[in-house]
Formats: C-alpha cells, structure tokens, sequence
C-alpha cells in the first residue's frame, strides 16, 4: 500500500492513526506529513523535526494513488514543494483541500488536471474545517472506525460544488496576504 510506503521513508511525523478502510482496499492516515526532510541529527541517520510539514494531514489512498489529501500549510509557496513531492500519486480524480494560513480568502486552482481548494485558516483543526466544509454532521460518522471515516469524506465529496474563484497557480500567488497561524499552549 502507498502510505505503508511513506511510512517506510520516513514521511509520517506526529501521526495520529494509518490503518486499512474496512472496504474498497484502502489505507487511511492521520497526522502530520513531510514536505521537507529534516536535518539528519546521528550516527544512526534520524532526522530532526521537518522544517516544513502538511499539518493536520488526511489521508485516504489505494495501493498506489492518493484518493484524498486535506492539511494545512503556513504558505502558498508551499503547495509547489507538496505538488514536487506527491502530485505524481494523483488522479484526475484526487481531491485536495489545503488550509492556508496566508491567503485571504477561499479559492480553487487547477493543476495536472486536479482542481485544489485552498481555504485560508490561522486558527483551527484539519479534520474539523474539512468536516463543516462538506457538511457532515457527526451522525455521519456513526459506529465507523476512524479509517472508515475518511471513506465517509470521500463520498461527501460527490455532492461537493465550491463556489470559490479558480485562478492559475500564479493568479493565486497574487492573493496572498501577510498572516500567521494561531499557536496555542497549555490552558
């Protein structure tokens, strides 16, 4: 399976669940995704914390091809380095919601044939926004294993139509503003 192979070069960090849908032979993952390796820190080759990450990543992918990817990024520049390093596990029929801390408001790009919808977020969860995106209520999820919730997503996606503005990658560049996530401590 695909994400048993991300796992295995070290791609997962901060991961909160991969395990196999109970149907249509996939594998889903929760946590944190490498965009960009960390330094090498020992002897033994571990790396240190990855300067820059998919935070919050939701992943639902077959054998070989991503099927869903929702997480959030600090910058739009970092959509190109994520597109260097996955978009060859997309299909046309891929979908991809990234929550961006530094544009100002929602918009779809469409690149390699996948249309990308970028939402802008300093503050909040991956998996609660792309909930409320598709409108999901929690009875949706009713009895399901937490990989099998993703399935759910994934069929929302069917009925899902956004009305944000498409613009070309560069026209989205254009967009951005100045912002930065909402870190939050201990309470």
């Amino acid at each position: 399976m695909l994400l048993d192979q991300f796992e295995k070069q070290g791609l997962f960090f901060y991961s909160n669940f991969k395990e196999t849908t109970s149907t249509g032979g996939m594998m889903a993952y929760r946590g944190g995704l490498v965009l960009v390796e960390g330094e090498i820190i020992d002897a033994q080759g571990r790396r240190g914390k990855p300067p820059i990450m998919l935070d919050g990543a939701v992943i639902l992918a077959d054998a070989d091809k991503i099927k869903l990817l929702a997480g959030t990024i600090d910058e739009l520049d970092h959509l190109q380095i994520m597109l260097d390093k996955y978009a060859g596990y997309f299909t046309p029929d891929t979908r991809v919601v990234l929550y961006v801390v530094n544009i100002g408001e929602p918009i779809q790009v469409e690149v390699a044939g996948v249309n990308i919808i970028l939402i802008p977020m300093v503050d909040g969860l991956v998996w609660n926004e792309l909930v409320d995106e598709l409108k999901l209520q929690k009875g949706d999820f009713k009895g399901q294993s937490s990989a099998d919730k993703l399935v759910t997503v994934l069929d929302a996606f069917k009925g899902y139509r956004p009305k944000y503005e498409k613009l070309s990658l560069e026209e989205a560049h254009g967009r951005t503003i100045v912002a930065q996530r909402v870190d939050r401590g201990p309470v």
